[in-house]
C-alpha cells in the first residue's frame, strides 16, 4: 500500500503543475491551462516566437491531450495553428521531439515539455523531418531561402485569438 501513495493521480500533479505555472509563468507562453473548467486532461498552450529568429512575432496555439496514465505516459501535443518548422507537419501539427515519445520521463511536467517544443525553434532537426520543404532547404544550407519561409508563414499564420476569460 505504501508504494500506491507514491503514485501521485494525473488530476491531482496537473492542479499541482498549473498552480506551479500561475505564480510562476513560463516567458515562452501566453497562455497554458485546462481548455475548461471541466476537462482537466485537455489543456491548450499558446506559444510566443523566439525573439532574434525567423518565428520573432509568431503565435501558435497548441493542444495538449494528457493520457489517464500521466505523468508516467507523456502527454500528446501537436500545433493547432500552422507553423513552418522542419521537426511539424505543417497539415496535422504532429511534432517529432523525443522527449514526446521514447525519451519522456515523469520528471517532465506539461510546462518543462512547452519549453523544449520553444527550444525546438532554435535547434531545428532536418534529418528526421515532417516538413521535408522546409528540411530540404536546410539541408541544402539555404537558410536564406528557409528564414524567408519561415517568416512568410509566421506572420501569415499567426494565432490571432487572445486569452481566456
Amino acid at each position: 500500500m505504501a508504494s500506491s501513495s507514491r503514485v501521485q493521480s494525473p488530476a491531482k500533479r496537473l492542479l499541482t503543475e498549473l498552480q506551479s505555472y500561475q505564480s510562476d509563468p513560463n516567458d515562452a507562453l501566453l497562455e497554458l491551462g485546462p481548455i475548461d473548467d471541466d476537462e482537466l486532461m485537455h489543456w491548450r498552450a499558446v506559444m510566443k516566437g523566439v525573439p532574434g529568429t525567423a518565428y520573432e512575432g509568431g503565435r501558435w496555439a497548441l493542444d495538449i491531450h494528457i493520457p489517464n496514465t500521466y505523468p508516467l505516459a507523456p502527454p500528446t501535443i501537436r500545433f493547432i495553428t500552422p507553423i513552418c518548422h522542419p521537426n511539424v507537419d505543417f497539415k496535422t501539427g504532429e511534432i517529432c521531439l523525443d522527449l514526446l515519445k521514447t525519451s519522456w520521463t515523469p520528471a517532465y511536467t506539461i510546462t518543462t515539455t512547452m519549453t523544449s517544443i520553444h527550444q525546438l525553434l532554435t535547434s531545428a532537426e532536418p534529418d528526421s523531418p515532417l516538413n521535408v520543404d522546409i528540411a530540404q532547404l536546410f539541408r541544402q544550407e539555404d537558410y536564406v531561402g528557409a528564414e524567408a519561409l519561415i517568416r512568410f508563414y509566421t506572420e501569415t499564420e499567426r494565432w490571432q485569438g487572445g486569452p481566456r476569460s
